[in-house]
Parts: C-alpha cells; structure tokens; sequence
C-alpha cells in the first residue's frame, strides 16, 4: 500500500549547487514527520517542492500513490502553510477560513457550519470579524492553520509556522498543533528549525544535512543515537572528546589525550580506530565520592549558572578537558566555583561516532 505522501530521491539545483539532493522518504497516513536543519539546509525548498511552488530537478513525489509532478499547486490538496503565514490584511477571520470552501462552490449554509467548526478546532471562536492586525501572534499562527484545514486536505505541509512566535507562546502553539493533529488525524511534513519543535511535536524526525536526510527515526531514537555528528550536535547540546578506540577488560573504551580512559558500549569499530565521544549536559550525575562505576570520574567546578531548576556547570578534568553538565538543583545555594566534585556517566549514554 502506497504511503499517502512520498518522496523518491527528490532534489533541486539552485545555480550549480544542489539545495536539496536524494531526499527519500515516506510519510504514513495520519503522521506528523519533522524535518530539521540548521539554516540553509534545504528545508524550505524541500517544502515549497511538495506544495507544488518549485519543481523538482531530481526524483518524484507522490501523494495517495500517484505523482502530482504535473499537477498545479492549487489542484494538490494540500494545506500549505509558509512561515509567514500568509494572511491577508483586508479580510476577517471568518473570510480567511470560508476563502477555500467559497472556491469551491460550497452552499451558504454548508460554509457557515464549516467555518464555525473549524473556529472551534482551532481555538479562534468569538473573533471571526477581526482582522490579522487585531490578532495576537498565537491567533495569527491559529488563523493561518484554520485557514488550510477547513478544505479538509489529504495532507498538511507546514514551513515553521511557529518562528514568529517567542518562546513561551511558541511552546503553548505547539501544545495546540499537537492536539489539532490528534483531533484531525491528518498526514502532516513539517519543517523547522527548532529543535524542540521537531521532536515535540513529530512521530518521526528526519534530520536535513546540507540538503540530504542523514538520518530518519523516532524522535527519542536520532537523540540518543545520532549517525553524524552533524545530527548530534543538531539535536542538543554536547561536550565532543576526541579519542582513539582500545579492548579493556569490560569491553571497549575510549583513551582522551592519555589522560581520561571512558567505558564505552559496544561500537562495531575495529580496537585503534579515531573516534569522537559526544556526551550530553544531562547524563552526567554527580556521586558520592566513593562511588562506584566504570565511568567515574573526578572533576573542579569550572563554572555553574542556575536555569529553569538546574545548574548549568561546566566540569575540569585533567589536561584541560572540560564537560559540560546539567545537575539538579537541590537547594537555594549556587555550587561554589573551584569544589571538587565527582559524577558518574554510563557507557551506553556515551555517543561513539568515527572520528
């Protein structure tokens, strides 16, 4: 059974470079999939190739199993939402949403009733003569989804519809794009890129690297094992040892400059290889200091700033490594800057990617 939309080595030249390059991929009925890229990644012309606003170089797409290659961008039924929104300042709320239904020939009262459940599915109810400049930012990005939902379309592409929005409003629209989508159930690519948009919201995340998808999976699944660095560094943040591969007693382990040794799980590299550790500001602990563990390790306290119920530290090791450590705020005291402290790390949260 074909996938409801689908894209088959998908890419688009721009000048002599290619902006997007053998994008494959398949989107399953009722799936909300995330691309994320850093700026200039592709995302945006991978977008506007779907919508049917730019034409594929290379490749095909596919909606409902047949290619929409030749069919215009109004004729795709698909509901296309630009980061700018796209809203017209001349007409209301109730205008912007009976806009598509008035196309297409739906009776008065068939209108009315679809304007007023999509008012309700979209949290605008009780503002249908205002206009975008009488809006806030939230009811703008609301507008613009109800806008495109109305018509009922077989998919829903979304260019990061929350990048005007600051991060508290940002958060509460991406509560509410998680519920419309499990009210709808409609297949939906979205593009973004934030990183906490991507995986908040999508049952699956493709990471766009230079206009290629380096990586596809679940969300939980591209964090915690990245293919690339690239899509590590993408992903969150993290601390990056180089280092070179040995067999130790427990399996394998990492030697940093000859003067850190890391417990790693298993790799598939051969003993010797060039490697990079990639070890994210949450999976460190702090221990006792007769704790006990194959990663234990002792470190000053560089630095520490308390965020959002946590301190952000930066950890001394010898030879001037340094870890970058989220630790839990147990109390109104700062960590003082230059304690000695020891964490423990477990070898299956240490990234182990070639180097």
């Amino acid at each position: 059974m074909a996938s409801p939309l689908e894209l088959r080595g998908v890419g688009k030249l721009l000048g002599t470079a290619w902006a997007v390059r053998g994008v494959t991929v398949a989107i399953a009925a009722g799936e909300l999939f995330s691309v994320v890229g850093p700026p200039g990644s592709g995302k945006t012309t991978l977008l506007r190739m779907v919508a049917g606003f730019a034409d594929p170089d290379l490749g095909e797409i596919r909606l409902d199993g047949e290619s929409i290659a030749e069919v215009p961008p109004e004729r795709r039924d698909l509901g296309f939402v630009p980061t700018s929104l796209g809203l017209w300042p001349h007409q209301s709320v109730f205008e912007h949403i009976a806009f598509g239904l008035r196309e297409r020939r739906m009776a008065v009262r068939d209108v009315r009733t679809r304007v007023a459940e999509t008012l309700r599915l979209v949290g605008l109810e009780g503002v249908e003569r205002r206009h975008p400049a009488q809006l806030d930012e939230t009811q703008r990005c609301r507008l613009a989804l109800g806008r495109v939902l109305a018509s009922k379309p077989r998919a829903l592409v979304l260019d990061d519809p929350l990048a005007p929005l600051d991060a508290r409003r940002r958060a509460s629209m991406g509560r509410e794009l998680r519920r419309i989508h499990r009210e709808t159930a409609i297949t939906t690519l979205h593009a973004t890129g934030d990183v906490h948009d991507a995986t908040a919201l999508a049952t699956r995340t493709g990471i766009l690297d230079r206009g290629e998808v380096v990586q596809i999976g679940p969300p939980a699944e591209v964090y915690r094992r990245p293919l690339t660095r690239a899509a590590a560094e993408l992903l969150g943040d993290a601390t990056v040892l180089a280092g070179r591969l040995e067999s130790g007693p427990g399996g394998q382990i990492v030697r940093v400059k000859d003067v850190l040794t890391l417990t790693v799980s298993a790799t598939g590299l051969p003993p010797g290889a060039a490697v990079i550790c990639l070890i994210r500001p949450e999976v460190i602990h702090r221990a006792a200091a007769d704790a006990r563990g194959p990663n234990r390790l002792f470190a000053t306290l560089a630095s520490a700033a308390w965020v959002r119920g946590r301190w952000e530290c930066e950890l001394a090791l010898a030879a001037g490594v340094t870890l970058r450590a989220e630790l839990p705020a147990t109390g109104p005291t700062a960590p003082a800057v230059g304690d000695l402290v020891t964490v423990l790390l477990a070898a299956d949260d240490i990234i182990v990617l070639p180097g």
